[in-house]
């Protein structure tokens, strides 16, 4: 397998939808002949900058921990073994871009928050799948996804039946 091409890149964060990516990028995987990569975004907040001198340490091992916690939430103690994880320092955007430029795939969560639920893909979800190099995944957390016919009768006041 050429560890560098074969690889499908998993942007995780700690929510719900991040770890439901994380295990499908695992079922995918094999089919692919491909290693999973859960990367994990941080940085130092951009409104302490000038004013507290940044203890990088401290939010590195922080998000460590969340990573860490987030492969274990996925997994359980028995990780697959081909899965790796990575600490990346910078905006989520534009880093799980830029680790999808030699990827096979990006696999991530959709947390988007807007006002229209059932419409809007999270910043980081709507950067990679507009500037990816690679296919893109987008995995909506189990019962927030609503279809855009769903959204539209809601809108006209219509009722769905449910069977």
């Amino acid at each position: 397998m050429d560890t560098e091409a074969s690889r499908i890149v998993v942007g995780v964060d700690g929510s719900e939808s991040s770890v439901a990516a994380l295990r499908l990028a695992a079922r995918l995987a094999p089919a692919l002949d491909a290693q999973v990569h859960a990367v994990l975004c941080w940085d130092f907040p951009q409104i302490y900058a000038g004013y507290v001198p940044p203890d990088f340490a401290a939010y590195e091992a922080a998000a460590a921990r969340r990573l860490s916690e987030v492969v274990t939430k996925a997994f359980g103690t028995e990780t697959a073994p081909d899965v790796a994880t990575k600490l990346v320092r910078g905006p989520a955007a534009e880093k799980l871009v830029e680790e999808g430029s030699t990827a096979q795939m990006i696999v991530v969560g959709r947390r988007g928050r807007g006002g229209f639920r059932g419409l809007h893909l999270g910043s980081v979800s709507s950067a990679c799948v507009s500037h990816a190099d690679c296919p893109v995944v987008v995995v909506h957390e189990e019962g927030t996804h609503e279809s855009h016919h769903q959204t539209e009768r809601k809108a006209r006041g219509e009722h769905t039946v449910q069977h």
